[in-house]
């Protein structure tokens, strides 16, 4: 009966046992695919309850086994007993591994309904933040609006005068009593020009498409006896390009006929004469006598200023047009223009100065705008036509009418459209003006300036009409005044340089 009982027990624990492997063996192939499709690396899973089973089926069994039940018990002690030598440490890690994973999904479980939430709160505050943005572009563009229409408005009326009030900028000195002096004595008949400088004369801007530019002032001293040459520039290159054939052009002379050189520069040809010397002083040091700039934007204009600068409103448009003119009609550069404006010239004058080693001169006048000027044409210059034959009808003709008779007088409302210019400046910035350079822009810093005070646009000191009034000056008249002044203050200089 014991014997029974006793083989009824192992055939129980022998059944539960293979039961409680085969559950273990769906658990770890299981488990083994799992990790397998994650990744990871697959661990060995053991029981604690298989090796107490296996452990107490030894420690229950009397020490007399007989059977065949008492061999399969032996075997499956003794592979139980290797298993749990080998999985100790099987079952170390898939512990680890359990409170390493089980952690994380938890983690994961709470954490995704606070991303739900964090989405929902995202598509609830999508408008207010489109509407935020719009709100934002908004003022971004309301404020870029404002700002070209306050730079439109404000035009250059902080850069007018900027010579005057930049630091280190060496004073003026007032030689317009002189000048006057000088200019009546001319026009009394005494002439005191020597005749050992040449006199080059430098044109301005658009030159090349005037009629007759300075024509009349060459043939006035080339009658004096003379040497007088018109500088052959391209008057629509940049600064920087004329200055270097003006470098080349005073080299030429200087080297043909071993005579110093003086420069009178009118307009943008003060400012190209001026740049040849501040850039190239150590070649032309010894060539050049003097320099006199006559109705030039030394310090900038705020007529191209305020036509290109950046900014504002129609800027763009306004370029383009200029462009289109200049590049394309002109066949010029715009960089001639862009040379003229403040920016320009402060950026050009902070980084090369003009040397004060010679005598400098700079005339300015303010043109006139009286209703009377604004419906005027000026007479400018004579287009002479090609040769025509005249029927004379038996009467002596000569050949001096024949000759007048080709040539046809160039009326262009000059006088108008610089007293129409004027007046706006004048109305805009309260600033005097000859049409097209304030007069405080034309005051070069270290120089003699000359402010005569008379009514002369930009345009009269190159194309003056020839029905001046006798009782005032001609054009010419004042080129020579100027010159002389010029020529005294070199010889005041050499003086005090010999005393020193």
């Amino acid at each position: 009966m014991e014997d029974m009982l006793t083989n009824l027990l192992r055939l129980t624990s022998y059944i539960s046992n293979r039961f409680i492997q085969f559950i273990e063996d769906l658990v770890r192939r299981d488990t083994v695919r799992w990790t397998q499709n994650c990744g990871a690396t697959p661990l060995v899973f053991s029981s604690v309850h298989y090796s107490k089973g296996y452990t107490g089926c030894t420690s229950s069994q009397p020490s007399k086994i007989g059977g065949e039940n008492h061999g399969m018990c032996e075997r499956r002690v003794f592979n139980n007993s290797k298993e749990l030598l080998v999985d100790t440490r099987s079952v170390i890690l898939n512990v680890n591994y359990i409170f390493s994973v089980v952690p994380s999904i938890l983690l994961k479980g709470l954490t995704l309904p606070l991303f739900g939430i964090q989405y929902a709160w995202s598509l609830g505050m999508a408008p207010w933040r489109y509407s935020f943005l719009c709100i934002r572009c908004t003022q971004v563009h309301i404020h870029r609006i404002t700002s070209r229409v306050w730079k439109t408005l404000r035009g250059s009326s902080d850069d007018i005068g900027w010579l005057q009030q930049a630091p280190g900028m060496p004073p003026v000195q007032d030689g317009t009593s002189r000048f006057l002096e000088l200019l009546s004595d001319i026009r009394n008949g005494e002439h005191s020009l020597p005749s050992s400088f040449v006199y080059l004369l430098i044109p301005g801007l658009f030159s090349n498409h005037a009629p007759l530019y300075l024509v009349a002032a060459k043939r006035f001293f080339s009658k004096m006896g003379l040497a007088c040459h018109i500088a052959k520039v391209h008057s629509e290159a940049s600064v920087e390009h004329n200055a270097v054939e003006l470098k080349q052009y005073i080299e030429e002379i200087y080297w043909g006929s071993g005579k110093p050189v003086i420069l009178l520069g009118h307009s943008k040809g003060g400012i190209d004469a001026a740049a040849a010397l501040s850039l190239y002083w150590s070649d032309l040091k010894d060539k050049v006598a003097g320099l006199a700039l006559v109705q030039s934007p030394y310090g900038g204009t705020p007529v191209i200023s305020d036509i290109l600068r950046e900014g504002q409103i129609g800027d763009k448009e306004t370029r383009r047009i200029m462009e289109l003119i200049v590049c394309k009609i002109i066949k010029g550069d715009i960089r001639a223009l862009e040379d003229l404006t403040y920016e320009k010239r402060k950026e050009f004058i902070m980084k090369h100065e003009l040397s004060l080693d010679i005598p400098l001169v700079s005339f300015h006048s303010e043109a006139s705008m009286a209703p009377a000027v604004l419906a005027t044409l000026s007479h400018i210059a004579h287009a002479e036509l090609p040769w025509l034959p005249l029927l004379k009808f038996g009467t002596h003709v000569s050949d001096s009418i024949v000759e007048s008779g080709r040539q046809v007088p160039v009326m262009i409302p000059a006088s108008a459209a610089m007293a129409f210019c004027a007046l706006h400046l004048k109305l805009r910035y309260g600033e005097k003006s000859d049409g097209l350079v304030m007069c405080r822009d034309a005051e070069v810093p270290g120089s003699v300036v000359v402010r005569p005070n008379m009514k002369l646009d930009h345009a009269w000191m190159v194309y003056s009409s020839n029905n001046n009034d006798p009782s005032e000056p001609d054009a010419c008249q004042m080129w020579e005044a100027l010159l002389t002044l010029l020529v005294e203050l070199g010889k005041t200089e050499r003086g005090v340089k010999q005393v020193l």
